[in-house]
Parts: C-alpha cells; structure tokens; sequence
C-alpha cells in the first residue's frame, strides 16, 4: 500500500508512489560504432515535494571502481521537475515569481479524475537539466505504478556533446523502483543506454 506523504497536492497523487530517496545500483551498456562501454554503477535518486503541483527531482551517480580500483568515481548528476501535463491556470504560480490568483483548480481527486487520458493514465511532463549543457523535456505517461516518457525537445549549448532524444521507463517492481533509459547520442540512432534497481531509503 502506498502512503501519501504530507501535504502533497491531490494532483500529485498519480505520482506519489515516487515521493521518497531511492538508492542502488545499475549497467551501462552502450555501443559506439564498433566499440561497446559498459560498467556497474551507483545511483542515489531524491522525488520531493514542496506544496506546489510538482515532484522535485534529482539524481547522482557514481562508477564503482574497476577492478584494482580503490574509490568510487562521479559519474553524472541531473535535476528536475515532474508534474501531469495539463493547462496552467491563473492560480498557478508564474511567469517568473508572480503568484497565483484564485483557488486551484485541481485541489480534489475528483478534480484530478477529470486529466485522466483514454488510456486510462495521466499525461506528464518531465524537465530536467544535466550540468554538461543538455536540458530535456519528456512527455509521457503515468499509469498505476509505471511511467513511460520520451523526449518532445532537447536543448544542448554550443559546447554540449552531440544528444538529440532519449526515452525512459520507470517502474515499481516488487517496492523497487526500476529504469530503463535509451538515448540517441554521438550520431546514433535510439539505443540502449543504462537501467537500475533502486530501493527505497528509510
């Protein structure tokens, strides 16, 4: 059973069962023309909330050393925001700092129920932001404990490393939380990328 935290905002619900720090392991394994990278792994990963219609999210990660090795090494890190895919409305904060007015509009369940899709989910919408230049936006869905996405947009500054679209799989597998991420990178088509199995942290 999953427990809601605090305070979260009713249109957060359909994502609550992420809400928590989440800590394992996981492979990359990726192909570069004829060369293939693969290694294990750290990852610790954060979903929070802060009153607003959105999970915070961030993510670290760290190669475990080879063999010989002695310490750990970081690897990547990544922050961003989750919230369904739905029309801004004038109680909603922004542009900028400016405050919402008004009372907002999805603040019951019922009121939630309206944004579910003919699939039977919820649309999302993810942005997040590496610090080597590339910022992501995914679109998606969450349906029960599984998210789907797939990049509508990235953004890269002239330095960044040559990435055009990704997609990702989150699941919630035996009260783990499981990934799958494939990214179309350094000239190549959509391929297999990296995936984990995080636990939830007490």
């Amino acid at each position: 059973m999953i427990e809601l935290p605090s305070g979260l905002p009713a249109e957060l619900v359909p994502l609550s069962w992420l809400v928590g720090v989440w800590e394992g392991s996981g492979v990359l394994d990726y192909a570069i023309g004829d060369e293939k990278v693969t290694r294990e792994f750290g990852q610790r990963v954060s979903f929070s909330h802060d009153g607003l219609p959105h999970l915070n999210y961030s993510s670290y990660t760290w190669l475990f050393p080879e063999p010989g090795g002695d310490e750990p090494k970081p690897l990547a890190t990544e922050t961003g925001y989750w919230r369904l895919a739905r029309p801004l409305t004038d109680a909603d904060p922004g542009p900028a700092m400016l405050p919402g007015v008004g009372e907002r509009v999805f603040d019951t369940a019922e009121a939630v129920e309206t944004l579910r899709n003919a699939d039977g989910g919820f649309d999302v919408e993810v942005s997040l932001v590496h610090p080597g230049g590339v910022s992501e936006l995914y679109l998606g869905q969450v349906k029960g404990p599984r998210i789907d996405l797939a990049t509508d947009a990235v953004m890269r500054t002239r330095g960044a490393k040559n990435y055009s679209a990704a997609t990702r799989l989150y699941g919630l597998v035996d009260n783990h939380l499981l990934w799958a991420w494939d990214i179309a990178a350094l000239g190549q088509d959509l391929r297999t990328h990296a995936s984990g199995r995080l636990a939830k942290m007490e």
